[in-house]
């Protein structure tokens, strides 16, 4: 009995330093999030006068969706605030080939209505590198084949940003912030992140609010970057579910297996969460 209760006890206490470093609400007032995240994105972009773009990759999934319009809704505003109209959203759409959800794509462009839309396939770069390695002897799985695009995608983001004088924002939320579902320099490297504190669900409620088509918002979540595994649900990677981690990140109790799987996922990702390592860093 004393060891199931001190077991439980400690898991609490990691639950709620996972909680408070990642920031997550137990409950949200959607309109009071998107808000604040509008206010967040102006905020900076006042401070810095020498930037005036938010530059940000299109994938037809519903953090970028919710990115997206946060990021144009912001950009508005500001060229009223301000009378500037040199300030702009700039949506990059980042195929690989052919994208299979292309149809999607075109529907969060249209509910976004972004101020200018570019679009490059990075088929061609990812093929050349592919061949550059090759030719070094080292080939490529499907799986880190996947990690090139995705940091492809963000490569071509930074050199757009530049062109501007802008920010390549991120959409990575708290569920995957835990996790550590995504890949590092790639689309976890970017310079501002609004949605930074909002689980999945969170998520979604936001773009119900903003009242984004249903098939955007309830859209099975993938990062769909290996060919031989075409939009494989995140789900099925993880092995746990969003609705677990969202209860999770929102203090609730959840399966003991399931909890244990996310700070696992947790701990073996804190590398991802943090700048490149130093001397003064305790992770050797």
């Amino acid at each position: 009995m004393f060891k199931s209760v001190l077991l439980e006890e400690i898991f609490i206490k990691k639950q709620q330093e996972i909680i408070i470093a990642l920031g997550v609400k137990a409950k949200i007032k959607p309109a009071t999030e998107v808000r604040i995240s509008i206010d967040f994105l102006k905020s900076y972009l006042k401070k810095y006068p020498s930037l005036h773009t938010l530059v940000l990759g299109i994938s037809g999934g519903q953090d970028s969706t919710l990115a997206g319009k946060l990021c144009q809704l912001a950009i508005e505003e500001l060229r009223y605030d301000t009378g500037k109209h040199n300030y702009q959203f700039i949506a990059v759409r980042l195929p690989y080939g052919e994208q299979k959800d292309e149809a999607d794509c075109n529907d969060v462009i249209n509910f976004i209505q972004p101020d200018r839309v570019i679009r490059i396939n990075i088929k061609n770069s990812i093929q050349a590198s592919e061949i550059t390695l090759r030719s070094a002897g080292l080939i490529l799985s499907d799986f880190l084949k996947g990690n090139e695009k995705a940091r492809e995608r963000m490569k071509v983001q930074y050199s757009i940003a530049s062109l501007t004088s802008g920010l390549v924002v991120g959409t990575n939320n708290a569920a995957e912030a835990i996790t550590g579902f995504f890949t590092k320099y790639g689309d976890g490297g970017t310079d501002i992140n609004p949605l930074f504190r909002l689980n999945k669900r969170q998520v979604t409620a936001l773009l119900q609010h903003l009242v984004c088509p249903q098939h955007l918002y309830l859209k099975t979540p993938t990062a769909d970057l290996e060919d031989e595994r075409p939009a494989l649900p995140d789900e099925l990677v993880l092995g746990v579910t969003y609705t677990q981690i969202d209860d999770y990140l929102e203090g609730k109790n959840i399966d003991f297996n399931a909890a244990q799987k996310i700070e696992k996922l947790y701990q073996q990702t804190e590398h991802k969460r943090h700048l490149p390592i130093t001397i003064f860093d305790d992770f050797w």
